[in-house]
């Protein structure tokens, strides 16, 4: 049985939470009371019942679309991102070289002149991609959602070592900006920082990330807007001890808001992150220290996460600071899943790992969650990523 630890406490993280009073109906013409669960229409006596999801009190706000963005790709494209997460492991994370790149699409992989990777251009709705072990599923849920907010970046033999990989999910808020910069940046920023940094481990390089990404949305990027971030490291090293040919491998995770990781273990869901919301005790008392407050689960009475990369304008209060985890990883471990809210609202851990744990194609188990999501009401934009982890000795 491999072994998790935890080293942050509680509450260690912010991310974006769309919950706001319920306004109208998000059909013309429709008035819907959330008391009764009815929505009626207009000079008619005629009733239709809501469905279960739209039967509450609070949705999401409009999104603001002044400031979204202008995205020029309307493809997916994949990233090499090196990744680490602050934890308590004490191995220093090696220098990284950046590793070539894959435009992934639906029909394929092809190289890439960048060494970034971007996900969906602004006009893509929805959609999914593929490499190697990774799939993902994405959707605007324009039922909802007037844009795409999301990133997401993926790369399966990160740094050229077999089986190595880095996932990573940004689900932005209040504009594109901020989650699309960390989608364009964040990889490079690591690697500088591994490299300045290489005798520290693979937690501390990771949080310096974070921490140095939400200093340059607010100085460089100057955007208002910002994003909750999930990101997990599949580290590969050789088993020097016993067997050279052999390897060991080692998950770190690190989140800030309510983006979320979730790892099967033999069939039973592990969550390898932590939520932070405007609902957590931890998380209350450390903004009240820090000169603010939380009212309606709201941090100031504007947002609903704790913790988030940008939303320089709450910078005092919604930090940057990662909560992290480390796991080594065995036999038992089959399935990662890494998903934003959009998802997570309408689904349990445990229902997660349910529905696509015998879906060996990554890609249809991505589109599984989707589908899941979309199927039970989610107000929010959606993206899944699923990671199956090779069977085979590295």
């Amino acid at each position: 049985m491999s072994e998790n630890s935890d080293s942050n406490a509680p509450g260690s993280g912010a991310s974006y939470n769309n919950t706001g009073e319920y306004a109208g109906s998000p059909t013309d013409g429709v008035f819907e009371s959330a008391a009764s669960g009815t929505a009626t229409f207009p000079n008619t006596t005629s009733s239709i019942q809501l469905p279960p999801r739209l039967q509450r009190s609070f949705i999401p706000p409009p999104i603001d679309t002044e400031n979204a963005s202008k995205i020029h790709e309307s493809s997916f494209q994949g990233n090499s991102l090196s990744t680490l997460s602050p934890s308590s492991l004490g191995a220093g994370q090696p220098a990284a070289n950046p590793s070539s790149l894959a435009e992934v699409s639906a029909g394929g992989v092809e190289p890439l002149v960048s060494d970034n990777i971007t996900d969906a251009g602004e006009h893509t709705e929805t959609g999914s991609t593929q490499c190697a072990h990774i799939g993902v599923s994405f959707s605007k849920n324009r039922r909802y959602r007037r844009t795409m907010e999301d990133a997401h970046y993926h790369k399966y033999d990160f740094d050229g070592i077999k089986g190595q990989s880095f996932l990573a999910i940004f689900d932005g808020h209040a504009g594109r900006q901020a989650a699309q910069w960390c989608g364009d940046n964040f990889a490079d920023l690591f690697r500088k920082l591994a490299t300045n940094h290489s005798s520290e481990s693979v937690p501390e390089v990771l949080n310096r990330a974070f921490i140095e990404a939400d200093r340059r949305l607010a100085s460089e990027v100057k955007t208002s807007s910002g994003c909750t971030a999930v990101v997990a490291f599949v580290k590969v090293e050789k088993d020097a001890k016993d067997d050279p040919s052999k390897h060991s491998r080692t998950l770190y995770c690190a989140n800030v808001g309510d983006a979320r990781a979730v790892l099967s273990r033999g069939g039973k869901a592990k969550r390898l992150t932590y939520d932070h919301k405007g609902d957590d005790s931890h998380e209350i008392e450390r903004i009240s220290e820090a000169g603010g407050y939380v009212f309606n689960g709201r941090v100031n009475g504007i947002l609903a996460v704790t913790r988030a990369l940008g939303d320089s304008s709450l910078k005092q209060f919604v930090i940057g600071n990662p909560y992290t985890t480390e796991t080594k990883l065995d036999d038992e471990d089959d399935i990662l899943i890494l998903a934003c809210d959009g998802l997570w609202d309408v689904c349990s851990d445990q229902e997660a790992v349910d529905m696509v744990r015998d879906e060996s194609d990554p890609a249809r188990a991505s589109q599984i969650l989707l589908d899941h999501a979309l199927s039970n009401d989610s107000m929010d934009n959606i993206t899944a990523m699923v990671f199956r982890m090779p069977r085979d000795n590295l």
